[in-house]
C-alpha cells in the first residue's frame, strides 16, 4: 500500500480506547484518515458500503481494519468472519484488538484469518510496527519511527 491517504476503519465501542488510538494515529508518520464505528453491524455496513455508509466519497473503503473483539450487536469474530470470507474483502488486512490475551482469543483470531493480533492498551511503537508490517508506508522525509530525516543535499 502506498500513495495517497490510508483509510483506517477503527471498530471500537469503548470511547477511551478509541480516543487513545486516534491520538496515536495522529502522531504516526503515515498519511492516514481514521473512520470510527462502534459496533459490529456498523463495521460490516461500512466495509460493504451499505445503509448509511453507501456514499463512498464520504466513506471510502478501508485499507486496514482495527477490530475490537468485544462489540455490541455483532461481535468482532463475526465481523472478521464476514470480511475474510467475502471475495471482495478477503485480502483486507485486519488487526484484531482486545483487552484479553487469552490463548483461545488469539487462536480464534488466527483461525479467522486475522492478519495481526494486538492486546490493548497497545503501545504506540507496537501499533506503528504492525501497520508498517502490513505494507503501509511512512510519509516522505520521515523514518518509519516518525523521526524527520535530513533533507538530501542537492548535487552540483
Amino acid at each position: 500500500m502506498s500513495g495517497g491517504k490510508i483509510h483506517i476503519l477503527l471498530v471500537e465501542d469503548n470511547p477511551d480506547h478509541a480516543e487513545l488510538l486516534r491520538r496515536d494515529l495522529e502522531l504516526f508518520p503515515l498519511p492516514n484518515h481514521l473512520h470510527h464505528v462502534e459496533d459490529g453491524e456498523q463495521a460490516l455496513d461500512y466495509v460493504f458500503g451499505r445503509n448509511g455508509f453507501a456514499n463512498r466519497g464520504q466513506f471510502p473503503p478501508p485499507d486496514v481494519i482495527l477490530l475490537d473483539l468485544r462489540l455490541p450487536r455483532l461481535d468482532g469474530m463475526e465481523v472478521l468472519k464476514h470480511v475474510k470470507n467475502h471475495p471482495a474483502t478477503s485480502g483486507l488486512p485486519v488487526v484484531v484488538l482486545t483487552t484479553s490475551d487469552a490463548e483461545r482469543d488469539v487462536a480464534a483470531a488466527i483461525a479467522g484469518h486475522a492478519d495481526k493480533f494486538l492486546t490493548k492498551p497497545a503501545d504506540r511503537e507496537t501499533l506503528l510496527q504492525i501497520l508498517l508490517s502490513l505494507g503501509l508506508e511512512p510519509l516522505p522525509g520521515q523514518s518509519p519511527d516518525g523521526r524527520n530525516l535530513p533533507a538530501e543535499t542537492p548535487r552540483a
